[in-house]
């Protein structure tokens, strides 16, 4: 109900908000009306009613009110208990109704409406709806109603009809006696009985009857003069009873209790309505008729005795009767001032006894006197005022006659009990009400005629007089020194002063006990509230003055004689003063001259608070101690006070120590303008009384003070050293040590002084004022700096008490902090060195405490003026001091920035351009060389800097985001960012946007607006737009354009970065000039700022964002949490929409995601549109804003802190969708070691409160981070340089803070909160489920994330650094067997996905594997979805034994292909389980994709014992026609010729060749028509081609080509669908008849042949030229082995994104030694480049693309680098022989590719002899390409070692993958096979045992052993003599 009020509430402000829709429908939901039979409303509908009425005020209705209000008042429906719901109160609900209707505009329709209801309920006869109608018309008379004069006639009509014919005629005055005489015969009953026939029903109507007539007197369509005089002689009647009503005693009445409570109540509300009637009425009447001066004379009269009935009344403290009297007197006032002074004689003569006896009441006589006694007051009041000008002389009477009062004694002292008491009870209430008319009053002419009457009766000193009287006198006299008439207020303090140092003699005195507790009380209690009243309310400047004179005065005085005082303190007599010397103090100015005399009296006042002990305590630790209670005046006393004094605890008033904290925030330095006087001890001496001292024991007491002193200074300065300090001046010093350690207690230091323009100074300027009194000794001084130490410690306690204030209390918190660091910082300027030493100290203590303070604006602009401001404070020019202070400046402005730098350099390069665009006068017109100068020496970098250890500008996010906050464009691998120059071009470009705005803004002000030149017409109703919304306006669509471009192409970065630069000073501008208009409109702004490079999510518009973002907070800080808020906002929406970082579909996954499903468990994904690793870099980007941001607010604001949190709580939430892309490894663990910073802010104060949060966080951090690991590790090479060292360094720096830092839960706590709790074994955490030991398995899940994040960290670094030989691995050879397995069980409890990742991190570990496959096995029901850990329960032993285990196969997910096809081999024996899972996952990928592993599948039908395999292939063949035709040529390419059958001798090999063409002839049987037909005309027409070859051979060879033409002639092409069986998706359209070539061969004859393709989804008509040979004779299934290895590695490198080249040509066999190789297009062998040319590579390359150096030479020795790496990494796994120039192709690029695979892995030419024993070729003229330099130090060189480490590395990841590929062609009958074990030696080469350090400088020394190595050459030499192949 409350939202409906606030939204009607809202609607009736804005009318335009409401729409004729949303009214009908909230019509809709009132009660239909039915006059006949009202239906029983409901709860919402009475609502509705409500909410109608709300929008009547402002009209926002529309003209005639809603038909719902109308029915419910026409219908008089309400008046009917069944018409309301059940358990309802109509009573509320009609009184908030009526005051709606009240208020709401005149209508005719309303108003007719509620005349009907009034005259309904006015004659409402039903006993049950009475209380219904009541409650109508007491709400009604609580608020009338508007009615028309039309309808308010009928109601005064029958409203008169209320009142008897009786009651209309006019009163009859009592007669004399009459009441007397009535009492006596027992009236008083008959008075009783005549009011208790007066029913209160009646009662109640007649008060509703006389409210609502008083609103028809008067003005147009009012009451008619008979009526109103009818109305007013029953409104008499009713005032002229109240006097005999209000006279009659409780006990008289019959009725008692709640009925009689009832009676008088509604009684004394009638009788108030009827004065009010009576007022409106006689104020109505003319003035000159006699008549009406009767009227107003009587009714005078009646209101008077009335008054004083009430005031006799016992019912006078009933609040209805406390009103009436109110009312009453109000009606006196109106009347009397009314009729100008006519009746004031008239109204004073009865005034007084009126005022008199309600003075005599004995219940006014407390602190509050009641209603009663203000009401008389406030009538005085007006009274006064009002004659003061008509009547002077009549009014002095009557004040005088009252003053009198004060003075009259009591007739009845010879009487007593209450006899005695009452005179002066009204003589004290007397003394109030003169009080409050001199304050009421503020007239001086008053205050002189009484307070003289209060003077002389305290003058007088007459014993007799009362005590009581006296404090009222002495409260009455502070209270008229308020006033500040300067003769009354110097009257009436000293007086005061007088008195009060009288009553401090009297202390102690012979008669001391014979005082009465009158006298204690006056001088405790009742003067020092006087005197803290004068100092509260006194205004005058000058006054106050006086008055702060005064009361130090009397402390001085005081003190002095307190201290002679035996046996008592004198703090029981100072201390009541405090209050009030404290507030007078509150406003001086403590840092303006100074008086000598006041500062004196500063100091006498200083020095007694110190010796009498009331200053609070200021040592540190407080140790509780029994108070003092030794008399003063004794040794030990003074020594035991002063000792408790510092170290506490506090034993007087509380009060007083909080004065004594505010006198000190107004107390100056209490330095004096003598050079000698603080050696002069004259002063200090005469401070004690002599009566005080006792002989010798000054020595003793002065040790006391030393001791004291001592312990206030913090022991800095022993006791031994101030020996030469006596005991006033060790007094003396302690008073300075209280006064400037409370003092910065207080406010922290911050001196509001109101000379300073409202701008606060800091209290280090008064410390520092002792430091600079001359010729001080060395104790003194020595004791002075250890002042200045405490006060400074002082201050830090106070900032540190408030670093948890947000709002309005941090600013307080933070201006404290920059006005003590800026007054710091201009005291290095200081000639005296000890200053500045000491300030210089101060502030790198103030800096190390709150590093926040580096970042204020207001501190570095300082810092950098004053490196350059001209020194010339003093009367002679000092270079000497000049150099010295100018190097003192340079050298702390360089650390200041910095560490600033090193800290947050976005934010520090911010300020540092906001101080150069913000000029202030002549001194910003030119910097000058020293800030120059400053400036250009400092500079960070992302290697070694200046500062030690790790900070946050070492990690490279934050760097990159430095980089763009400085506007600097870095494309170097390594970022230096020098602080001058891109200050200097950034502030520059700043000022020049902000120079746009301004002048746009003034040329829009000269010429009046966009309306200037529009006609009236074009413009009406509309108000012209200011310069701020127009553009403003016009940014929001401009950025908003920006988005929706984004969405669908590039954005121009060069313009977004303009705009958003424009719109940013547009917005800062309009801060400046400090306009209110359109502040929603800048909101959406700073909105789009904020997201708009979140939404583009590319790093160009990131770094403009920050760049954004860091102007703004810079600029205007006030502005950075709203800026801050907005990025978590749009943060946290990039976690919803699954940008960056937080990709976690699939598609996004990385290289993985390229190798589905071949080598990776998956469905193959459409690649994004967009890459996904600029996102991640714009994620990264941002988040080294953060962490900038975080190190800025961490200390210095809470509400931003506490924002950072809630976006790492939502970053956190979920492990799972972060993304898993290898190029986001830097950037997921930069947002952990975010993570990790902000959980160690539970050391700081200022989140206390969060420990259970950040403890949560934590454990998310954790858990965020374990779960990065629960991938494979991948590899990702970037096109930048520097990508991966930054990556390497990024996860480095997470593990040093993991190391380092130690975890909330750590600290102290442990035996509370949320770790006791989790120590039980049913607790569950949100984050770890069911735990045991919280503790214990927290600290291993550290020590695991350790270990992952290690061993990412040395990945990585291997990758940055591949040929770093140096091993770095820091934890290999360090883990025990038991830890492996506690990291095993951890992991697996977490993610079982992370154990199987580390198990594939350390693969050879045995410990490892044997916990990891023992857990699998236990928990397998839990890891279906998990195809990684296949291998760890479907093993050969797990076959033999038929293990129950595999029963979990149907149910498991999907592996890759090579995982899937490693279970077809012989191990496995083909155990169904096994197979049917295998074949499950085959089909579940496309049958194309499948294509390549087409010779392993044919493979697998050897061991097909249950037909699995065959029933697969066939379906395959079913579903893809390109499947069929691949795999019938792979059928025909396994089966032997004929005459070689005999020779096959395995049964199992003859089974196989059996097999072959049965499943040929299924495939063919199983073609459909279509598919059929395909078949036929693929295989007849490469057959055809094929069958040239046999032509040939008969033929001379000079015949053979034009024999090829013959028979390519006889050839068509039979459809357009044909196509290449070597590439499916090239399909083919025609033969170059010219292009057959027969090539040689020992055999038949090989053909090459130029097919014209097209692209099977390119354009068809983009025809090209593809050469394919068809061999005859030759088997080529080991070079489609070989070619299978080198396209996985291919697809490997591209994947990863390294630039290295391999191509691995089409080669199909299409029967029994038969088949099709591709041509690789565009090449020539080595050998044929040797028979154009003698020389070497180098000179070739230099033939064909220009002299080494040029960019075409040099871009043909990359190629040919990239493809050297390629193919030495191919090389070292499947070492291919026979590496002869024939074999070796480069292409018109420059790459070399390797062809003829003939020897691989164990076979070599020449009987296996293995002479080329290098593991790739990199011969002489090779390495003349590769490494220039000939020693292999060349970049060249380096860089093709880089790329082979890394190509090797990549392919490492997926051995598993090649080797299965390799193993399942075992029993292949390949020669590569026939000897040794090839497939151990291939798995020796990938090296698994070897880390990745390890595994890179493998690879380097394999590059090494193959430069140039003697074999290689010697191989090209025996070719070249054997078969001419040039060398």
């Amino acid at each position: 109900m409350e939202a409906l009020n606030e939204l009607c509430d809202l609607v009736a402000a804005n009318p335009d908000l409401l729409l004729a829709d949303k009214l009908t429908w909230l019509s809709s939901r009132c009660a239909p009306a039915s006059s006949s039979s009202p239906q029983r409303a409901s709860r919402a509908h009475l609502h509705s009613l409500l909410a109608l009425a709300r929008l009547l005020p402002a009209g926002a209705a529309g003209g005639s009110p809603p038909p719902p209000l109308l029915a419910f008042l026409s219908s008089h429906a309400f008046l009917s208990p069944a018409f309301w719901p059940q358990s309802f109160a109509p009573a509320p609900f009609l009184s908030k109704l009526l005051p709606l209707l009240a208020s709401a505009p005149a209508s005719p329709a309303l108003s007719s409406a509620l005349s009907s209801a009034i005259l309904a309920a006015l004659d409402v006869a039903d006993p049950a709806s009475a209380p219904l109608a009541r409650a109508f018309l007491s709400a009604v008379a609580a608020n009338p109603p508007q009615l028309l004069p039309a309808d308010s006639a009928p109601v005064g009509e029958r409203l008169l009809l209320e009142f008897p014919a009786s009651e209309e005629a006019p009163p009859r005055a009592k007669g004399k006696g009459e009441d007397a005489a009535g009492e006596e015969n027992g009236g008083i009953k008959e008075v009783v009985q005549r009011f208790e026939e007066e029913g209160v029903e009646v009662l109640e109507r007649k008060e509703v009857a006389f409210r609502l007539l008083v609103h028809m007197m008067g003005g147009e369509g009012g009451l008619e003069a008979d009526k109103v005089v009818k109305v007013r002689n029953a409104a008499a009647r009713q005032v002229r009873s109240l006097t005999d009503f209000l006279k009659i005693r409780k006990r008289d009445w019959r009725e008692q209790g709640p009925q009689l409570k009832a009676r008088i109540n509604t009684k004394l509300l009638c009788c108030q309505a009827a004065v009010v009637v009576l007022v409106r009425s006689v104020s109505a009447m003319e003035t000159d008729s006699k008549s009406s001066k009767d009227m107003l004379q009587q009714t005078l009269a009646w209101f008077i005795e009335a008054t004083k009935s009430c005031i006799l009344s016992s019912w006078r403290k009933l609040k209805v009767c406390e009103e009436l009297f109110c009312t009453l007197l109000n009606g006196i006032s109106q009347i009397t001032v009314s009729r100008g002074g006519q009746l004031l004689p008239v109204l004073l003569i009865p005034l007084k006894p009126l005022v008199v006896s309600t003075c005599s009441q004995a219940d006014m006589t407390g602190c509050s006197p009641g209603a009663l006694f203000e009401a008389v007051v406030k009538l005085s009041c007006e009274i006064i005022e009002f004659g003061w000008t008509k009547d002077r002389a009549l009014v002095d009477t009557f004040i005088m006659r009252l003053a009198a009062y004060v003075r009259e004694r009591n007739d009845y002292e010879e009487e007593d009990g209450k006899g005695k008491e009452a005179v002066p009870l009204m003589r004290l209430n007397v003394v109030r009400l003169l009080a409050e008319l001199c304050v009421c009053l503020k007239r001086w002419e008053v205050v002189d005629m009484i307070l003289p009457l209060f003077i002389e009766h305290l003058e007088e000193g007459d014993a007799s007089a009362p005590s009581l009287l006296r404090l009222r006198l002495l409260d009455a006299i502070s209270r008229v020194a308020c006033l500040g008439f300067e003769k009354s207020y110097r009257e009436s303090i000293v007086l005061m002063t007088r008195s009060y140092l009288d009553k401090v003699k009297a202390v102690g005195s012979a008669d001391n006990n014979t005082l009465p507790t009158e006298a204690t009380t006056e001088r405790s209690e009742t003067l020092p509230a006087g005197f803290l009243l004068v100092a509260s309310n006194l205004t005058s400047t000058k006054l106050r003055s006086d008055y702060r004179h005064r009361l130090l005065s009397l402390c001085s005085d005081v003190g002095l004689a307190a201290e002679s005082k035996s046996g008592r303190s004198g703090a029981d007599l100072m201390g009541p003063l405090l209050p009030a010397v404290a507030e007078i103090c509150s406003d001086f100015d403590t840092v303006s001259s100074v008086e000598p005399s006041l500062l004196k009296l500063f100091r006498n006042l200083w020095f007694y608070i110190v010796l009498f002990g009331l200053a609070p305590p200021i040592q540190n630790n407080q140790t509780p101690s029994k108070p003092v209670s030794t008399p003063l005046n004794t040794v030990e006393g003074v020594s035991s006070v002063a000792l408790q004094a510092v170290a506490g605890p506090y034993m007087w008033n509380s009060q007083w120590s909080v004065a004594v904290q505010r006198i000190a925030q107004g107390t100056p330095p209490l330095v004096v303008s003598s050079v000698k006087w603080l050696e002069d001890e004259l002063e200090l001496n005469a401070l004690h009384n002599p009566g005080s001292r006792r002989g010798n024991g000054d020595e003793k007491a002065a040790v006391g003070q030393r001791t004291a002193l001592a312990a206030a200074l913090g022991g800095r300065v022993e006791v031994a050293a101030m020996s030469t300090i006596s005991g006033v001046k060790a007094t003396y010093l302690l008073a300075v040590a209280f006064l400037e350690i409370l003092r910065f207690s207080c406010d922290g230091g911050i001196l509001s002084s109101t000379s300073t323009l409202n701008k606060s100074n800091s209290a280090f300027s008064c410390v520092f004022e002792y430091l600079l009194t001359p010729n001080l000794t060395p104790a003194v001084t020595q004791c002075l700096t250890a002042v200045v130490h405490r006060a400074f410690e002082a201050m830090l306690s106070w900032l540190e008490d408030r670093i948890s204030d947000i709002g309005e209390g941090a600013d307080v918190r933070e201006s404290v902090l920059s006005g003590h660091a800026c007054f710091l910082i201009k005291s290095m300027s200081q000639r005296d060195e000890h200053v500045r030493d000491v300030s210089v100290k101060l502030l790198t203590q103030l800096k190390e405490k709150f590093p926040q303070i580096l970042w204020n604006s207001s501190c570095l602009d300082l810092l950098l003026i004053s490196v350059h401001n001209e020194l010339t404070s003093g009367p002679v020019s000092d270079p000497a001091w000049v150099a010295t202070v100018r190097s003192l400046y340079q050298k702390i402005a360089r650390e200041w920035i910095t560490s600033a730098l090193s800290y947050a350099p976005c934010t520090t390069q911010g300020l540092i351009q906001e101080n150069f665009c913000k000029p202030s006068g002549a001194q910003r017109t030119q910097h000058t060389a020293d800030v120059v100068s400053l400036l250009s020496e400092i500079r960070i970098c992302t290697g070694k800097n200046d500062w030690s250890g790790i900070r946050t500008a070492n990690v490279p996010a934050v760097m990159d985001s430095a980089a763009a906050a400085s506007g600097a464009r870095k494309e170097a691998p390594d970022i230096t960012l020098e602080v001058l120059s891109t200050a200097v071009v950034s502030a520059t470009a700043k000022c020049n946007h902000a120079g746009e705005i301004a002048g746009m803004r003034r040329l829009f002000s000269t010429m009046g607006g966009l309306n200037m030149g529009t006609s009236p017409g074009t413009q009406s109703g509309q108000a012209p737009q200011s310069f701020d919304e127009v553009f403003l306006s016009k940014f929001v669509r401009l950025l908003q354009d920006f988005v929706v471009t984004a969405e669908k192409q590039q954005i121009d970065n060069s313009q977004f970065r303009e705009t958003c630069s424009q719109a940013t000073a547009l917005l800062l501008d309009h801060m400046v000039s400090d306009t209110r208009t359109n502040l929603e409109g800048f909101s959406q702004l700073i909105r789009l700022l904020c997201w708009c490079p979140a939404y583009i999510s590319t790093p160009d518009a990131m770094e403009t964002g920050i760049y954004i973002w860091t102007w703004l907070v810079s600029a205007a800080p006030s502005l950075g949490p709203l800026v801050l808020a907005e990025l978590v906002d749009a943060w946290l929406w990039t976690i919803d929409t699954k940008r960056g970082l937080f990709a976690s579909d699939m598609k996004y996954c990385g290289p993985d995601a390229k190798l589905r499903p071949h080598l990776i468990p998956g469905e193959p994904e459409t690649p994004p549109e967009k890459d996904p690793v600029e996102a991640i870099i714009a994620h990264r980007l941002w988040l080294g804003f953060f962490i900038d941001r975080f190190e800025v607010v961490r200390h210095d604001s809470v509400e931003q802190l506490l924002l950072l949190g809630r976006m790492l709580q939502g970053t956190m939430r979920s492990p799972t969708h972060f993304s898993h892309h290898p190029a986001a490894t830097g950037t997921f663990f930069t947002a952990m070691l975010l993570g990790l910073k902000f959980c160690s802010c539970q050391s700081q104060s200022n989140l206390q409160r969060c420990n259970m949060g950040l403890q949560l966080l934590e454990d998310r951090v954790y858990r965020a981070a374990l779960g990065w690991f629960a991938y494979a590790p991948e590899w990702y090479e970037s096109q930048n340089k520097s990508f991966a060292q930054r990556e390497a360094q990024s996860v480095s720096l997470f593990v040093h803070n993991l190391q380092n830092t130690s975890s909330p839960s750590d600290s102290g706590s442990k035996s509370q909160g949320r770790e006791g709790e989790l120590n039980t074994a049913d607790q569950i955490h949100p984050v770890w489920g069911s735990v045991d030991n919280y503790a214990t398995a927290k600290e291993k899940r550290k020590q695991l994330l350790l270990m992952l994040s290690q061993n990412e960290a040395d990945r990585l670094e291997v990758w940055a650094n591949p040929i770093n030989t140096k091993d770095t691995t820091t934890f290999r050879g360090k883990i025990s067997s038991d830890k492996w397995t506690d990291h095993s069980r951890t992991a697996f409890a977490v993610d079982p996905r992370i154990a199987l990742s580390t198990a594939m991190r350390f693969p050879t570990n045995a410990v490892l594997q044997s916990e990891i496959t023992q857990l699998v096995q236990t928990h397998i029901l839990e890891l279906r979805t998990i195809p990684e850990a296949l291998p760890f329960f479907i093993t050969p032993k797990a076959v033999d034994e038929n293990s129950a285990l595999l029963q979990q196969l149907p149910h498991w997910a999907p592996c890759s292909v090579t995982q899937a096809l490693e279970f077809f081999t012989s191990p496995y024996k083909g155990h169904p389980r096994v197979m049917a899972y295998v074949l499950r996952v085959m089909e579940t990928y496309p049958p194309e994709t499948v294509t390549f592993f087409m010779p392993q599948l044919v493979q697998s039908l050897r061991y097909d014992d249950g037909k699995l395999v065959e029933g697969y292939l066939l379906g395959a063949a079913r579903r893809s026609n390109i499947f069929a035709h691949i795999l019938i040529w792979h059928l025909q390419g396994e089966c032997e010729e004929s005459d070689n059958e005999k020779e096959a001798g395995a049964p199992k090999t003859s089974a196989f060749q059996s097999l072959l063409p049965a499943v040929r002839e299924k495939i063919v049987d199983g073609f459909t028509p279509d598919a059929r037909d395909m078949f036929e005309r693929e295989f007849d027409f490469f057959d055809k081609v094929t069958s040239i070859s046999g032509v040939l051979f008969p033929l001379p060879k000079e015949e053979r080509r034009a024999g090829i033409r013959r028979e390519l002639e006889k050839i068509t092409i039979p459809g357009d669908d044909l196509y290449l069986p070597t590439a499916t998706n090239k399909l083919v359209r025609g033969i170059q008849l010219d292009s057959g070539i027969p090539l040689q061969s020992a055999a038949k004859v090989p053909i090459m042949i130029t097919f014209n393709v097209i692209d099977r989804d390119g354009n068809p008509n983009d025809v090209k030229p593809q050469a394919c040979i068809f061999k005859v004779g030759d088997d080529c299934r080991q070079d489609v082995l070989a070619l299978q290895v080198i396209a996985l590695l291919r697809d490997i490198f591209e994947a990863v994104g390294l630039n290295l080249y391999l191509f691995p040509y089409g080669v199909l066999p299409t029967g029994p030694e038969r088949g099709i190789i591709e041509v690789v297009p565009n090449t020539r062998s080595r050998n044929q480049m040797g028979e154009t040319t003698d020389g070497g590579l180098l000179e070739i390359f230099q033939q064909d693309y220009g002299p080494v150096g040029s960019p075409s030479f040099e871009a043909a020795r990359e190629m040919f680098m990239i493809s050297s790496a390629g193919y030495a990494v191919a090389s070292l796994l499947l070492q291919p022989k026979d590496r002869h120039n024939g074999n070796l192709l480069f292409d018109s690029h420059g790459r070399l590719v390797h062809i003829d695979f003939g020897f691989i892995l164990e076979i070599s030419p020449g009987g296996n002899m293995g002479f080329e024993s290098a593991h790739f070729k990199l011969s002489h003229e090779m390495t003349q390409l590769l490494d220039p330099s000939g020693t292999m130090k060349s970049d060249t060189w380096n860089q093709f070692l880089r790329l082979c480490v890394k190509g090797y590395l990549a392919g490492r990841r997926h051995m598993n993958g090649i080797i299965t590929t390799v193993q399942l062609m075992v029993d292949s009958g390949l020669p590569c096979f026939s000897r040794g074990e090839p497939i151990a030696n291939l798995r020796k080469r990938f090296h698994p045992e070897m880390n990745e350090r390890e595994a890179a400088n493998f690879m380097v020394r394999t590059c090494v052993d193959a430069y140039n190595k003697w074999t290689t050459a010697g191989y090209d030499l025996i070719q070249y003599l054997q078969q001419g192949i040039e060398k």
